[in-house]
């Protein structure tokens, strides 16, 4: 579903050290204000800003490859934990999840799908692609009403909730909406409201504001 994200930082050189040198993802272009790293088929955008902010999003990664990488990545940095555990596993989507931050405290989790594999060693062609986007709005369920009339199914439910976590999208990739001041799983961190441009795999694009109002535009 996802071709690029933009998301802002007030911490653009350390976040494009992390990622080119401690995730081993690939920079394909970088600039004094922004950068663009590859994430499988998806790309993701850090653009320069003053203010602080901060983002939920998980990157997809083959099932059989999940304890591989969960070694990989505890050489590199500190994995969060939740109630002792640095993992935990989904029913609902057949899937294992670890969770870590960024130097700029985004919420990074790496989604191991059960149903996916890749045979091999690991290598950047483990990162998939971008399996979810958080939306944090105050306008939780006129915004989902919104999404939904853009095209994008609600998943697992037949409401969007306004004080829960909200999917929608299908296969393995999702935008989760949800509301200011709740915590994430795996993180002390409260979700807030920043600004983020999406573009989907058919060139639509979705906006969010500073205050969490959405707007849409067709290719």
């Amino acid at each position: 579903m996802f071709k690029s994200v933009s998301f802002y930082t007030d911490k653009i050189k350390s976040l494009k050290r992390f990622y080119g040198n401690i995730m081993n993802l690939n920079i394909t272009e970088a600039a004094n204000d922004r950068f663009t790293v590859q994430i499988g088929e998806s790309t993701i955008t850090f653009i320069q800003s003053e203010r602080k902010a901060f983002y939920h999003f998980a990157i997809n990664i083959p099932g059989n490859q999940f304890s591989m990488m969960k070694d990989w990545m505890q050489n590199r940095l500190s994995l969060n934990r939740e109630n002792g555990r640095d993992e935990v596993y989904f029913r609902s989507f057949d899937a294992d999840s670890m969770y870590f931050e960024d130097p700029a405290g985004n919420i990074i989790e790496l989604i191991g799908r059960r149903k996916r594999d890749l045979f091999g060693d690991l290598s950047v062609a483990s990162f998939l692609n971008i399996s979810e986007i958080s939306i944090t709005t105050p306008n939780v369920a006129s915004v989902g009403e919104d999404i939904q009339d853009f095209g994008i199914p609600l998943f697992g439910s037949t409401n969007v909730i306004a004080d829960e976590l909200n999917f929608l999208g299908k296969g393995d990739t999702f935008i989760v909406l949800v509301p200011p001041g709740r915590r994430w799983y795996f993180s002390k961190t409260k979700s807030e409201t920043h600004p983020l441009e999406i573009t989907l795999e058919d060139g639509r694009k979705i906006n969010i504001n500073e205050e969490g109002e959405i707007s849409f535009f067709n290719e």
